[in-house]
């Protein structure tokens, strides 16, 4: 058994965590327009899965979410949303999951923790994939970064969750415009341009956007600071650069 196991989620009772709730996510990683999510490898067994976690018995939701993101990612301060419950009786198979625990050395009984039935509360967070150290958890090998157009097959029910995950998400460009700085601020340079802003929408979206369209529609918001273009002979050219407000404190 690897030395790094942690025996309260290895323990067979599974007592120290709320049975029956898991945790999933669908964490996405952009830089210069490139998106990706984050995966699990599970070598021995061609198995890949999204990252998850379990619930504490003293500990909130969302804080157990921040935490688990912070296992995977090395990082803290994360946008992260939850954005749907799977608890769907078909998602139960207990197949992957003991051939996963199998392949590394452990012999699970048929009334293992693990084994059981779980809703799992969806998230998905965005984040600077160039930032982030990916470390595996308990049970996988490897933990890496996959082209969204490009995935491995996933076990269980984790591609539609990629699925939902990316609708909800693209869904929440123009619900949530107002919390633009929440979510672009870590993709983003400090400062940047209207076009490096709609690089980052037509990305995550999967199209082209109109520039005047765009534009208008930004500045809309009322949220972007516009700086004084730096002229360096060629004036008509540069293009205005932005910024998102300070926080105040």
């Amino acid at each position: 058994m690897s030395q790094h196991l942690i025996p309260e989620e290895l323990n067979p009772e599974g007592a120290d965590f709320l049975p029956g709730l898991a945790m999933d996510f669908v964490i996405f990683g952009f830089h210069q327009n490139q998106l990706k999510i984050l995966l699990l490898d599970y070598r021995n067994t061609d198995l890949f899965a999204l990252p998850g976690g379990f619930i504490r018995q003293n500990e909130n939701l969302n804080d157990a979410a921040r935490r688990v993101l912070a296992e995977r990612t090395s990082l803290t301060d994360i946008y992260l949303e939850q954005f749907y419950s799977f608890g769907d009786v078909a998602r139960h198979d207990v197949a992957p999951l003991r051939a996963i625990m199998e392949a590394k050395g452990l012999k699970p009984g048929d009334d293992h923790w693990l084994l059981r039935r779980f809703v799992s509360v969806g998230y998905y967070a965005l984040i600077d994939f160039t930032k982030a150290v990916p470390i595996a958890d308990l049970l996988s090998d490897s933990c890496a970064w996959y082209e969204l157009t490009n995935l491995p097959p996933l076990m269980l029910d984790h591609r539609a969750i990629v699925q939902k995950a990316l609708e909800t998400l693209r869904a929440d460009l123009d619900r949530k415009g107002a919390g633009l700085n929440r979510w672009a601020a870590p993709l983003l340079s400090e400062t940047f341009t209207m076009g490096e802003l709609q690089s980052l929408y037509e990305t995550i979206l999967g199209q082209k956007l109109r520039r005047s369209s765009f534009q208008r529609k930004m500045l809309s918001l009322d949220i972007l600071v516009r700086l004084d273009k730096k002229y360096s002979g060629g004036a008509h050219k540069a293009p205005y650069r932005y910024r998102f407000p300070a926080e105040e404190k």
